[in-house]
C-alpha cells in the first residue's frame, strides 16, 4: 500500500521550501530515488536501515524499500472554500491523499511577509481548518438531505447514520474538525465513509521554525501550536524548512551527518515526518528476501498474514496457504534462510498469524 501525504498551508509559511527540499533529496537507496510523477508530486523513499541489514545478508539483484508520496497542495487561502486562490481543485485534490501534513510558520524574518501581515501559527492553523471544514459541511448537509428521505420513510439504518450525520454538522458548525468526533468506527464508516471528509483525515503540524529554534528544540510559537492541537488526534513535528533545503543538497551521507551533528539533531525532518507519518497511520513495515531483490512492504498494524500477503498480489491473499516467517535478529545471527530453518527459527504460520513489525515473510499460496 502506497502512503500519500498532502502537504498544506498558508502563503509564506515554508511550504514549498519544504515541499522543494524533500523533492530535490537525494534517496540513499538508488534503485528507487525521488521522482516527479507530476510538478506538485514526488515520491521519495522511506528510510530503514534494517532493509540495508538484510540487503547485506542476501546480496539481492535490486533492493526496493517503500516509498511515501508527497502532494504540494497549493492554492490554499481564506476563502479557498469557495474558489478563492485556487480553490475547489486543490481541496479536490486533499480527498485523495491518507494524511494531512500542515505546515504552520514559526519563525520571524522581516524579510518573509506574512500573507496575514503578524506571525500567529495559531490563527494561521484555524484559517485552515475553517476552509476545509466548511467544504466538508457542505458535502455533509448534502448527504443528510439524501439519508432524510429513507430516514422518515423508517429505514433504521438511515436513521442511525442520519444521528450520526448531524453529530458530525453540529461539530463542524462549531469549529471544529470532523476528526474530533468520538463515533464506533463501524457507524462512523456507514455515515461519512464515502464522504472522505478532509477534516476527518490524520494530520501533522509541521512547525517550521529558524535556525536557531531548531537546536533549541523549538520556541513559544511552538508551545502555542502544540497547546492548541492537543485535543486532536494530531501529531507536531518541528523543522527547519531552510537547513532541510541545504540537507537535501548534499549528496554524501557523512556531510548529511556532520552537518545535523552541528545543529544538535539525529536525523533530518524529512525523515521524523516520515516516521510520524507512519506512527499517526498506525502502519508498519514487513519485508521479503530472495536473489532477485530485497523488498519493503507497508501494512497497517494489526493486519494478519493473508491480507499481508494482497499487499504483493491479490492471488496471494485469495489462495493463501501459509506464511514462512523469520524474525530479522535470528536473519543477522544464522545469516540464511537455510540457516534459520535449520536453527528451528523459521516459524510456519496460518491464516490468523498477526504480522509484526521487522517480519521477514514468504507466502505460499495456490490459485
Amino acid at each position: 500500500m502506497g502512503l500519500t501525504c498532502g502537504i498544506v498551508g498558508l502563503p509564506n509559511v515554508g511550504k514549498s521550501t519544504l515541499f522543494s527540499a524533500i523533492s530535490s533529496n537525494k534517496a540513499e537507496a538508488a534503485n528507487y530515488p525521488f521522482c516527479t510523477i507530476e510538478p506538485n508530486v514526488g515520491i521519495v523513499t522511506v528510510p530503514d536501515n534494517r532493509l540495508n541489514v538484510l540487503a547485506e545478508l542476501v546480496n539481492p539483484n535490486r533492493i526496493l524499500p517503500t516509498v511515501i508520496e508527497f502532494t504540494d497542495i497549493a492554492g490554499l487561502v481564506k476563502g479557498a472554500s469557495t474558489g478563492a486562490g485556487l480553490g475547489n481543485k486543490f481541496l479536490a485534490n486533499i480527498r485523495e491523499v491518507d494524511a494531512i501534513i500542515h505546515v504552520v510558520r514559526c519563525f520571524e524574518d522581516e524579510n518573509i511577509v506574512h500573507v496575514e501581515g503578524r506571525v500567529n501559527p495559531v490563527s494561521d492553523k484555524e484559517i485552515i481548518d475553517l476552509e476545509l471544514q466548511i467544504k466538508d459541511l457542505d458535502s455533509v448537509d448534502k448527504k443528510i438531505s439524501k439519508t432524510e428521505r429513507a430516514a422518515k420513510a423508517g429505514d433504521a439504518k438511515a436513521k442511525a447514520e442520519l444521528a450520526a450525520l448531524q453529530q458530525f454538522k453540529s461539530t463542524l458548525e462549531e469549529g471544529k474538525s470532523a476528526r474530533t468526533v468520538v463515533m464506533d468506527d463501524e457507524l462512523r464508516q456507514a455515515a461519512i465513509g464515502d464522504l472522505y471528509l478532509l477534516t476527518d483525515k490524520p494530520v501533522i503540524y509541521v512547525a517550521n521554525v529558524d535556525e536557531a529554534s531548531i537546536a533549541a528544540g523549538g520556541n513559544q510559537y511552538v508551545d502555542e501550536l502544540k497547546a492548541n492541537v492537543a485535543p486532536e488526534n494530531a501529531e507536531v513535528v518541528v523543522v527547519c524548512a531552510a537547513l532541510e533545503a541545504q540537507i537535501a543538497e548534499m549528496e554524501d551521507l557523512d556531510d548529511r551527518a556532520m552537518f545535523l551533528e552541528e545543529y544538535g539533531l539525529t536525523e533530518s525532518g524529512l525523515d521524523k515526518l516520515i516516521r510520524s507519518s507512519y506512527h499517526l497511520l498506525n502502519l508498519i513495515t514487513y519485508f521479503t528476501a530472495g536473489v532477485q531483490e530485497v523488498r519493503a512492504w507497508t501494512i497497517q498494524k494489526g493486519w494478519k498474514a493473508p491480507a499481508a500477503a494482497g499487499v504483493i498480489h491479490t492471488d496471494f491473499e485469495r489462495g493463501f496457504i501459509r506464511a514462512e516467517v523469520i524474525k530479522l535478529a535470528d536473519y543477522v545471527a544464522y545469516k540464511t534462510e537455510a540457516g534459520c530453518k535449520d536453527a528451528g527459527k523459521l516459524s510456519v504460520e496460518g491464516k490468523e498469524y498477526v504480522v509484526q513489525d521487522g517480519d521477514i515473510m514468504h507466502f505460499r499460496f495456490n490459485v
